[in-house]
């Protein structure tokens, strides 16, 4: 039995409020009353324990679907989850067990892209400390086509898994940035508390550094066909460059005609792994590029590579 003034203090609410939560958990089946007078207070029925029998059979479902299996076990959690599971199983109504049991083994979902290559090792570690006990940290960082490491003292607001590559969101000097983990070759938490901006978010900060990298203006539009057979293709590989969908014309022209934007015109090179089955219309400052992209492969194939000097040969 606890007196209602004391959980009205506890809880930072008036007593009223407190009897009026009593009635509304009352109604709804959960057997707690209120005793009045001096040795008064609220009490739960002996034995009663908190279950999940609220959930719908979709609301059970759900839970079993884990979006995230291979999240969970980067952050070493993967145990943890399975107890968990179990422990939601027992709890669950009897007539929603069958259904929850049966989507784990029907449901899979995988977030890694097709062919997406082997991923470098990422030790979560170190960057989950720090975003947990709220730490700045020191790390070495290796940027997208850089070979030397630069070094940073960052002040994490969290982890952000993205179609399976992990990132470290934080303030460098005030400022929103992102750092994938793969690139950080080490990190140290220091002993400085982590100085985030006051009243901003993990979920804040994410969206505003998403939406820099997926708004960014392009800087040259192109202009492609691009045979029919291969849109497919094109749409899964092409898909963040592509600007909307390809213009077909009849029936029987074997040709689409696709838009794209790009950064710089030297990115444009992409399209060279579509060979003749791509041809690139306008900007003419793309068509020299991959001209002469195209000219330069053609002369590293057109000798003999056993008549090369051998300082010019590939290692093998």
């Amino acid at each position: 039995m606890v007196p209602a003034s004391e959980l009205a203090e506890r809880l930072e609410v008036s007593t009223r409020t407190v009897y009026r939560d009593v009635e509304s958990l009352s109604a709804a089946g959960v057997p707690v009353y209120a005793e009045r007078g001096r040795h008064g207070g609220i009490a739960l029925l002996p034995g009663f324990r908190t279950d999940v029998t609220g959930l719908t059979t979709d609301e059970a479902r759900a839970l079993f679907i884990m979006a995230t299996q291979g999240t969970h076990s980067a952050l070493g959690l993967a145990d943890a989850l399975g107890s968990a599971l179990r422990k939601v199983m027992v709890a669950l109504p009897a007539s929603h067990r069958p259904a929850a049991e049966v989507t784990s083994r029907r449901i899979l979902v995988d977030p890694d892209r097709w062919r997406s290559g082997p991923r470098a090792a990422v030790a979560l570690d170190e960057l989950n400390g720090a975003v947990f006990r709220d730490v700045r940290l020191r790390i070495r960082y290796r940027h997208g086509g850089e070979t030397r490491l630069r070094t940073y003292t960052v002040d994490p607001y969290g982890l952000v898994v993205k179609a399976g590559t992990w990132y470290l969101v934080a303030d460098r000097r005030g400022r929103p940035r992102l750092f994938r983990a793969d690139r950080v070759a080490a990190a140290v938490e220091t002993d400085v508390p982590v100085r985030r901006r006051a009243g901003v978010e993990l979920a804040q900060v994410w969206e505003e550094l998403r939406r820099g990298v997926e708004e960014r203006p392009a800087g040259v539009r192109v202009t492609a066909r691009i045979r029919r057979d291969r849109l497919d293709l094109a749409e899964r590989i092409l898909g963040p460059a592509l600007t909307g969908p390809p213009r077909t014309g009849a029936a029987d022209d074997p040709w689409a005609v696709i838009e794209l934007a790009y950064p710089v015109v030297e990115a444009v090179r992409q399209l060279l792994q579509f060979g003749d089955t791509l041809e690139v219309l306008d900007p003419p400052a793309a068509r020299r590029v991959l001209a002469r992209a195209a000219a330069d492969i053609g002369a590293v194939y057109a000798g003999d590579p056993a008549a090369r000097p051998p300082d010019d040969r590939p290692s093998r």
